[in-house]
């Protein structure tokens, strides 16, 4: 008896096993990258954050590294230059997001309708500004941006419009965002407009609605998950915004070393050596990204449970 159920309980322990040995075993890369990719940095950078240097005597003493706790959170959050990146990424996202979103939907829904022809070629051709490299973009527009090379403010100011890109850098920053990310989003539309049943549209069809009456009231609505996720992902990489206005700070009196709090923290860490306010910005960062996650992801699932509850 004793020696049946000792053979039973190691069946089921076999059992057991195999059955979750084999999806641990598939998940564990992923657990593994996930770790060494960003919990260890952010546990990194929140240890930094924590500790600074402090100089003794004229300096000739050396440094010491010391514990300062949330110091430099406070001196981050005391810092204007830090308050104002946040709101100059606020400014950005007014701008950028409205327009992105309505030209890729817009794209996306002249490519998914049926008078649309060679489809394929311009899907191609409005998705290859994404496969530019953002540096190689920005010194492109940096150079059709700048008086007296540009062939087009030449062309303009031959005509007698005068027009001064870089004194205003917020546009011309949105400008490069634009012309880098519509193609990538129409694509993720387009993708979520051709997964929608037929039956539902020809139902339209039949009922009467027309092509714009049918994308409006019908496409649009059905592809509201894909609108969220493209918005959320926008914000988060919006409040990551580098490498546009830091190839533009040469040629743009407007843009300083402290324009976004990501050109704030580079600043910090690499032109002053405080790698301590640098770590303490860096997860102030994370955590407004993380809120607005939050708060964005609560929004819309609070709105389609509204939604449910009408319906039914």
């Amino acid at each position: 008896m004793t020696h049946s159920t000792t053979g039973s309980s190691r069946a089921a322990a076999v059992r057991r096993r195999g059955r979750y040995g084999a999806p641990a075993v598939l998940i564990a890369p992923f657990f593994v990258l996930f770790t060494a990719a960003l919990l260890v940095p952010i546990g990194y950078a929140v240890y930094l954050s924590l500790f600074t240097e402090r100089r003794s005597g004229l300096g000739f003493g050396g440094a010491e590294t010391v514990f300062t706790g949330f110091g430099n959170y406070t001196r981050a959050l005391g810092d204007a230059a830090f308050r104002d990146g946040f709101w100059n990424i606020a400014q950005y996202c007014l701008l950028y997001i409205p327009v992105m979103i309505g030209l890729s939907l817009t794209v996306a829904l002249l490519l998914d309708s049926a008078l649309a022809r060679a489809k394929r070629f311009f899907q191609l051709a409005l998705f290859m500004p994404h496969a530019v490299p953002g540096i190689i973009a920005a010194l492109v527009w940096t150079y059709l941006y700048t008086p007296g090379i540009s062939p087009v403010l030449d062309g303009l100011n031959s005509a007698g419009a005068s027009i001064d890109v870089l004194g205003h850098p917020l546009p011309a920053v949105v400008n490069m965002a634009v012309w880098e990310w519509t193609g990538y989003n129409m694509i993720i539309f387009f993708a979520a407009l051709q997964a929608l049943p037929r039956e539902v549209l020809e139902a339209a069809v039949v009922d009467g609605a027309g092509a714009l009456r049918t994308a409006l009231s019908i496409k649009v609505p059905l592809i509201r998950a894909s609108i969220t996720m493209v918005s959320l992902f926008t914000v988060i990489g919006s409040l990551q915004l580098f490498t546009e206005p830091m190839i533009l700070r040469g040629s743009s009196p407007g843009v300083t070393t402290t324009w976004t709090p990501n050109m704030y923290a580079y600043t910090a860490a690499f032109e002053r050596n405080d790698y301590g306010l640098a770590a303490a910005a860096s997860v102030l960062l994370a955590l407004v990204a993380a809120l607005l996650s939050f708060i964005i992801t609560r929004a819309t699932r609070a709105r389609s449970e509204r939604r449910k509850e009408t319906r039914s």
